[in-house]
Parts: C-alpha cells; sequence; structure tokens
C-alpha cells in the first residue's frame, strides 16, 4: 500500500512558526513518525511539501499517474480556498484524508471552511502532529475497506 502525504503554504515551517497553535515539532519530526507508523502498519509512504499551488496540483496529477492508494493532506491556507487543489484532488480514485494540526473549527471563521471537504474521506483536526498518525490510520482503513 502506497500513501501519499502532502503538505501545503508554510507547513516547512512547523517548530517556528506560532508554537501556541502549532507547538514545536517540526516537519522533518511528524515525516518520521509518519515513517515509523508506516512500517507497522505496512504502509509505503511518500512526502511532498510545497509552497508554490501549482506544484502541488503537479504533484496530485502525479499521484493520479502513479495509482496512489490514499492521499493524506494538509494543504495549511490552500485548504480554505485553492478551487485549483480541490479539483485536483478530484481526479483521484482514491481516499483523501485532510488532516490539521490545529483545530481549523476553534479559531478564525475563515478556517472553519473547507473547500476539500465534499470530496475528502473524512477530516482530522486539533490534535496537533497526532492529528497526522490518526489520518495515516484512517487512509490505511480506507484503502483496506476498499479491498474488501
Amino acid at each position: 500500500m502506497k500513501i501519499l502525504v502532502l503538505n501545503g503554504i508554510n507547513l516547512n515551517m512547523f517548530g517556528k512558526r506560532d508554537p501556541a497553535q502549532y507547538g514545536t515539532v517540526t516537519l522533518d519530526e511528524i515525516t518520521s513518525r509518519l515513517e515509523t507508523l508506516g512500517k507497522e502498519l505496512g504502509t509505503q509512504i511518500e512526502h511532498f511539501q510545497t509552497n508554490c499551488e501549482g506544484q502541488m496540483c503537479e504533484r496530485i496529477h502525479q499521484a493520479y499517474r502513479d495509482g496512489v492508494d490514499a492521499v493524506l493532506i494538509n494543504a495549511g491556507a490552500w485548504t480554505h480556498y485553492s478551487y485549483g487543489i480541490r479539483d485536483a484532488l478530484a481526479i483521484l480514485a482514491c481516499p483523501v484524508v485532510e488532516v490539521h494540526m490545529s483545530n481549523i473549527h476553534a479559531r478564525e471563521a475563515f478556517r472553519h471552511v473547507s473547500v476539500f471537504a465534499e470530496i475528502a474521506r473524512g477530516q482530522i483536526c486539533g490534535f496537533g502532529a497526532d492529528s497526522y498518525l490518526l489520518g495515516l490510520r484512517a487512509a490505511v482503513s480506507a484503502v483496506q475497506d476498499l479491498k474488501k
């Protein structure tokens, strides 16, 4: 099973950006935790981070061509307005799980809306770095359900 983990705009700054909201864990640390859990779950994890919206869309298109089994995405602020990324994700035939470290529903009003919600299998938010681990478990479960 191959799962693509996508991280969007400004998420390379985890550990430095607003520690009160996101903690001090870095994206590299999150990646390492996902790799460890992925091995336990028998899943191959591939990671991609960009601050360029077009590059994110191109990577999603490549995921379609590669036939990945699931996508785990934290698009950062793009979650709330990028119809381009939303439309790219909609091309995928695999489960998409949306994750956020902070509880986006308890923050500024503009963060309450996810343009990905209608096409995502589900959303996990508010558990810090554990949101990613919970999201990976959900993605693996969704793929297993499809194979039954």
